[in-house]
């Protein structure tokens, strides 16, 4: 009986040692080239999130503003083949690390409440020539996999997917953009 008590005192421990350590954030490129960055970026994946719900094809356009902020219109079209689009502004976390960013939308909520609602925008992963990019955020709750075309290559998606793997995100939860031939004619 001393046997199984200690055991289970022992595993008992050892759940509790594990609470409340939380893994490190993922790692960000270091730095963004933010007047590279801008144009338009298509989400070939994301994460589910409720504000992104009714999305079938998402793209993101990113203008460098004159105090340096980044002007954001996020569009979304859904499978009726309707348009919704949310404007916004993305700003550094930390002065001069563009790599990690907050986005506020214009919404009413953000009006209520403009110093308390705004969302992580980390940059987790930016090839070389900007075509290709990961986006996410420090918990892990959000991820979009980006590109500046619509569509990539079998070998450019598996890359994607294996960083956002070894940055530990859950990928076999990602929903992928719904072909062309899928949406409603407007």
């Amino acid at each position: 009986m001393r046997a199984l008590i200690g055991a289970f005192l022992l595993a008992l421990l050892a759940g509790c040692a594990g609470q409340g350590r939380e893994a490190a954030p993922p790692r960000t490129v270091g730095a963004v080239d933010l007047e590279r960055y801008q144009g338009t970026w298509y989400e070939l994946a994301r994460l589910p999130m409720f504000f992104q719900r009714d999305c079938a094809q998402s793209e993101a356009h990113y203008s460098l503003q004159a105090d340096g902020s980044v002007g954001v219109l996020n569009r979304c079209r859904t499978l009726e083949g309707e348009w919704k689009e949310a404007r916004g502004n993305a700003v550094p976390q930390v002065a001069g690390r563009t790599d990690r960013l907050w986005v506020r939308f214009d919404n009413w909520i953000t009006r209520l409440l403009p110093d308390r609602i705004k969302g992580d925008y980390w940059v987790l992963y930016l090839d070389d020539g900007y075509r290709t990019a990961l986006v996410g955020n420090p918990n892990r709750k959000y991820l979009w996999l980006l590109s500046r075309t619509p569509v990539v290559s079998e070998k450019t998606r598996q890359r994607l997917l294996e960083t956002a793997e070894a940055q530990g995100y859950d990928t076999d939860r990602l929903i992928w953009r719904v072909a062309d031939s899928a949406i409603a004619a407007p």
